[in-house]
């Protein structure tokens, strides 16, 4: 979209088809939101991509990239506590860094405000897990929103903010992947910027803020007397959506699943009536009392785990109502996106004859080889996991870690056996070293994860003399979730800014035994892994090489299309395949004679793969 900072701050009403991450940012610049923090992960990084597209001087509002979850959730509480409206986004597993902040949140007096922006992911298209964080709502105490469209992620956002400012409570605003990247026509309002007053307004008489023996209880009251007050608030803005058929069975369901409904009963016979609950947590009882003593039979569809399910049941059993519900019928009900097709089968088992059967597609003729995910052409963790593999014993154990590097696991690598979450791999790189004498044992950390959650684990392996070698792979940015910038980089989301110099973190921390290089020297990092792994401590091994698929863009700005290329020496390849099968870059391909031949659509002319060519037939 052309002009997108200018249509994000347009004065006038309008419409305009944007993405859910899009008409999420306009309504948080509608409702005054004044301070936005985040740490990158997909289905969120649209956000900020947003927001980058409105000159800083202009935005109204400050944004940062923090350092992890927990950091960004804390910079967004500090700044609510004086007085201005704020938000917290970021993924799924997000959620889990910023817990131990998080869940204390619903208990304070929050007087500007606070929106958790929650990207899950069911079908986990981006992620380590599906994990279903409504659970969080519950067991903070936390009203969570959950949209089904571009239009009700704007429209949420704002009631949302709104309910916050309140209330003074944190809201969770719960998008889902395909809501997040959905497109849609939105209707936005008219923008009138307001006059702020930017004085701090923290007072520890809003209080009480430090969550002492004598104060938890009183706290927990209020929260849970607010948790009614939210009820209310959504009856009165009618933000349920009931679709009515005049049907005897009824469905009961939230978010993206009810579009799916939508267009798997537009054929169907007989159409059940349907309640779409805006907010999962509190379900609204009265609402929900309503919906099911109207009907015979009562179907809950939700994605993920039972958490409607169980919340509906109990209401159902406390009334002593008599309506007959059903929800999850087997283990693949908890598993998965609700795609139409999906939520065509779940309502099968329950009622056969509602809708048709799908309509069947021929399977393709041929087969349709696999295609496994892969670094880009001329990535610096390719020629690492390269050279290492050939240092590396078969009964070395390797521990990986979350980034892009985490694809050194796939074959012909085979790196990285264990993987958990960001910066676990140091922590659990000393635990394998433990009562090990006979194999070594070699973690490997991505630069951004270094800052993120990584430290930790590093001081401890330290402070109680782990042996293990970690690798970090140092290529300059937060590559896998778009090229955000890190505190190595040298500027933050707004401006230039010092760079942390990763080696000097750790000669600061204590580490002795430091060893860099860049990746494409091979011959050097294998030589530097081998004395590292030998020895009898903790070690760094520093693996350098700059994002290939960031700095080739910026190569394209400058000079145009890429002139360089390598190429095959045909009478020199005498089809020994290092290349294809040991190094495998996706710009080689073996031709059904076995002949090697040069994808000069997807070669960058690094040149990484020469060194690798025992025979020397790959040259510029």
């Amino acid at each position: 979209m052309k002009n997108m900072g200018d249509m994000l701050l347009r004065k006038p009403g309008f419409q305009e088809i944007v993405m859910g991450n899009t008409a999420l940012v306009r309504a948080m610049v509608e409702s005054g939101t004044r301070v936005i923090t985040s740490y990158p992960g997909s289905p969120t990084p649209e956000i900020a991509a947003a927001i980058q597209t409105i000159p800083e001087d202009e935005r109204p509002f400050y944004f940062e990239f923090s350092t992890n979850e927990k950091v960004a959730t804390e910079v967004a509480f500090g700044a609510a506590l004086n007085g201005h409206l704020s938000t917290v986004f970021f993924k799924s597993v997000g959620i889990n860094v910023a817990a131990d902040t998080f869940v204390q949140l619903s208990l304070l007096n929050i007087i500007g405000g606070m929106v958790v922006v929650l990207g899950d992911d069911p079908g986990a298209n981006s992620s380590q897990n599906e994990q279903d964080n409504r659970h969080f709502a519950y067991l903070s105490y936390t009203p969570m929103l959950e949209p089904a469209s571009p239009t009700e992620v704007y429209r949420y956002y704002k009631e949302a903010a709104a309910l916050s400012q309140k209330l003074g409570k944190v809201i969770i605003l719960r998008l889902t992947t395909h809501v997040c990247h959905a497109k849609e026509k939105v209707t936005f309002a008219e923008w009138i910027p307001r006059k702020e007053d930017y004085t701090p307004k923290f007072n520890s008489k809003n209080g009480p803020y430090i969550p002492l023996a004598s104060a938890v209880y009183p706290m927990k009251k209020r929260a849970l007397r607010q948790l009614g007050e939210v009820e209310t608030w959504i009856e009165q803005r009618r933000l349920n959506t009931l679709v009515e058929n005049n049907s005897t069975l009824g469905i009961i369901t939230s978010g993206l699943t009810y579009l799916s409904l939508l267009e798997i009963l537009e054929e169907a016979p007989e159409k059940p009536d349907i309640l779409k609950l805006a907010m999962v947590y509190p379900v609204p009882e009265r609402t929900i009392i309503k919906f099911l003593k109207s009907h015979d039979e009562v179907k809950i569809v939700e994605e993920l785990d039972d958490e409607l399910e169980r919340s509906i049941k109990a209401i159902a059993y406390d009334q002593h109502l008599t309506t007959r519900i059903t929800g999850k019928s087997d283990i693949d009900d908890w598993i998965g996106e609700y795609t139409p097709d999906k939520v065509r089968q779940i309502l099968k088992k329950t009622w056969p004859g509602l809708v048709a059967d799908g309509k069947r597609l021929d399977p393709p003729s041929d087969d349709i080889p696999l295609r496994p995910p892969q670094m880009c052409p001329g990535c610096g963790h390719r020629s690492a996991f390269h050279a290492i593999g050939e240092v590396l014993a078969k009964e070395d154990i390797t521990v990986a870690d979350i980034g892009c590097h985490t694809l050194g696991y796939h074959k012909p690598y085979n790196m990285g056996e264990i993987m958990v979450c960001m910066g676990s791999s140091a922590g659990i790189g000393s635990g394998l070293s433990l009562f090990n004498s006979s194999r070594k044992v070699v973690a490997f950390l991505g630069d951004s994860t270094f800052f993120h959650a990584g430290l930790p684990g590093i001081v401890n392996a330290l402070f109680n003399k782990h042996n293990l070698t970690l690798i970090l792979m140092e290529n300059g940015t937060t590559a896998m979730t778009g090229h955000q910038d890190h505190p190595a980089s040298g500027r933050n989301f707004n401006e230039i800014s010092e760079a942390i110099p990763i080696r000097q973190v750790l000669e600061g921390f204590g580490v002795k035994s430091i060893f860099e290089t860049d990746t494409y020297d091979q011959e050097k990092l294998r030589t530097l892994v081998k004395e590292a792994i030998n020895e009898k401590q903790f070690n760094v091994v520093i693996a350098k090489h700059p994002c290939m698929l960031l700095f080739a863009k910026k190569q394209r700005k400058v000079k145009g299309e890429n002139p360089f290329h390598v190429k095959i020496d045909q009478k020199s390849c005498d089809k020994i395949h290092t290349c294809i099968e040991k190094f495998g870059c996706p710009s080689f391909t073996r031709n059904s004679d076995g002949m090697i031949s040069v994808n000069n659509e997807l070669c960058i002319g690094d040149g990484s793969c020469i060194q690798t060519c025992p025979r020397k037939a790959i040259t510029r």
